[in-house]
């Protein structure tokens, strides 16, 4: 509160900040006083956070350190892991010692750009590129996966209307990424996943006959195609599967590609 203080001269403004932090827990029915910390999802926490580590910004800047910070979440950059250990144990003691703040020691590090993550993103080793981090191009694969599911009872159109909202809202928080070749490798994971739905509809071989001769297929290439008895996933990867139903064909029916939101945005 001193340090709120500092900026904010209103009493009733102090007076209601105070009142949230004295606000009681509901835990069982049964109200208990608060000791420590800030209600939890509110409005005051991050507000309050930026308030107090503006001393941490300070003190970085102070040193002549590069650093980018977010909320709690702070990375400092230096050349070496001698420095990196060096500045580490003096922010922790700063922090520890003058703002009595507990730096979680599980989450911190002293390591390498492309070995760290940062807001989902990451750095590469050599250049200075931001690329999306692996964890965040897991958890974007498993909600993918959970629509696929669905789709299997649903019509492309459905699928593919529910897909890009999703694809969408992901690459508008991850545009900042300079790297390609993620992005183009899950625009074909996509895609495959899509023909794997595709075949798997067709069910039968006389279905699928005629559905891959009505996409362009030849009558000898459909025959032995639907009737090669590999499974549903091996034949989403197939030449006959990419001929039938290529690129241009899920774009016509509106699929987004991550690649073009990404790239064709900046162009």
């Amino acid at each position: 509160m001193s340090r709120v203080a500092r900026k904010v001269e209103d009493k009733r403004v102090l007076k209601l900040i105070r009142r949230y932090l004295e606000a009681g827990v509901m835990e069982g029915g049964v109200a208990s006083p608060r000791e420590e910390g800030t209600p939890q999802g509110g409005p005051l926490s991050p507000l309050l956070s930026n308030i107090l580590l503006t001393d941490l910004d300070q003190e970085i800047e102070k040193r002549g350190l590069s650093f980018c910070r977010y909320a709690d979440d702070c990375n400092v950059y230096v050349k070496t892991q001698a420095s990196g250990e060096r500045v580490m144990a003096g922010l922790t003691q700063f922090l520890e010692k003058r703002l009595k703040l507990k730096v979680n020691t599980a989450k911190s590090a002293v390591a390498k750009t492309s070995q760290r993550k940062f807001l989902g993103y990451t750095l590469s080793a050599h250049a200075p590129k931001s690329r999306i981090a692996t964890p965040s191009l897991h958890r974007l694969t498993a909600k993918l996966k959970g629509l696929f599911r669905q789709g299997r009872g649903r019509s492309l159109l459905a699928t593919i209307a529910a897909l890009n909202p999703v694809l969408r809202g992901w690459m508008g928080y991850f545009r900042l990424t300079q790297s390609r070749t993620p992005l183009e490798k899950l625009d074909v994971w996509i895609r495959r996943r899509l023909r794997c739905i595709i075949w798997r509809q067709w069910k039968h071989p006389q279905t699928r006959i005629q559905a891959l001769i009505g996409l362009g297929l030849d009558e000898i290439r459909a025959w032995k195609s639907a009737n090669n008895g590999r499974g549903p996933w091996w034949n989403s990867g197939a030449l006959h599967m990419r001929h039938a139903c290529p690129n241009a064909y899920f774009s016509q029916l509106g699929l987004l590609s991550l690649v073009t939101l990404c790239f064709q945005r900046r162009s």
